[in-house]
């Protein structure tokens, strides 16, 4: 079969992305943690003593890049940023079993730990502030200041059956985040701005989930 030559929407914005975080003072890396764990992160080129360093965790659904991509330039002149990819997103992956935000959280920790990273703030979105929330629980004298970000820690199972979300349950919620189909996309979409775009073709759709 020839190999396709078609325009990739995906390819072109992770382009731009890598072009953009590297313009604001970050670079590409990558640590191996062993045991078939590797995490990659961007970090500073230059590390400054005299900034605070900032740990940006994204959610699911995306990478780092894609996800912090708005808030690397204005942060980058007043923190040292490190923005990781959490297992399973981007070049980050393991072959151990574990898949609970609390493995996340050590691992993310373990690498800035290989960078010389002693104190840090934290800031989580979404799945990203579960895993920040578990690295200040094992790491309180290491993480000194914590942000979530449209995260339910005090999630209980009572909210999903009084109705407070608009979906009915774990598994739909799912399905929505990681959608597979155009049409669970368009529903992401609707539930995700507060002012959606309306009349999106199942062509364009299929091309981002590709």
């Amino acid at each position: 079969m020839a190999k396709s030559n078609c325009f990739s929407v995906t390819a072109s914005r992770s382009w731009f992305l890598k072009y953009s975080f590297s313009n604001s003072g970050l670079k590409s890396s990558t640590t191996d943690l062993g045991n078939g764990t590797i995490i990659h992160c961007w970090i500073p080129k230059t590390h400054k003593e005299k900034k605070p360093s900032l740990v940006l965790i994204h959610g699911i659904g995306a990478n780092a890049m894609w996800q912090w991509s708005e808030f690397i330039k204005p942060l980058s002149s007043r923190f040292n940023l490190y923005v990781p990819d959490l297992l399973f997103f981007g070049e980050s992956y393991t072959s151990r079993p574990e898949r609970t935000e609390s493995f996340q959280a050590e691992c993310v920790m373990r690498t800035m730990e290989g960078y010389g990273v002693k104190k840090m703030d934290v800031v989580g979105l979404s799945y990203g502030g579960f895993v920040g929330y578990s690295m200040a629980v094992q790491f309180p004298e290491v993480v000194e200041k914590l942000v979530l970000v449209c995260c339910g820690v005090c999630f209980e199972e009572k909210d999903m059956e009084n109705r407070m979300f608009q979906v009915k349950s774990v598994d739909e919620a799912v399905a929505v985040l990681l959608p597979q189909s155009p049409e669970k996309l368009r529903e992401l979409v609707k539930l995700s701005f507060y002012k959606p775009i309306k009349n999106l073709p199942s062509c364009f759709l299929m091309i981002l989930l590709m």
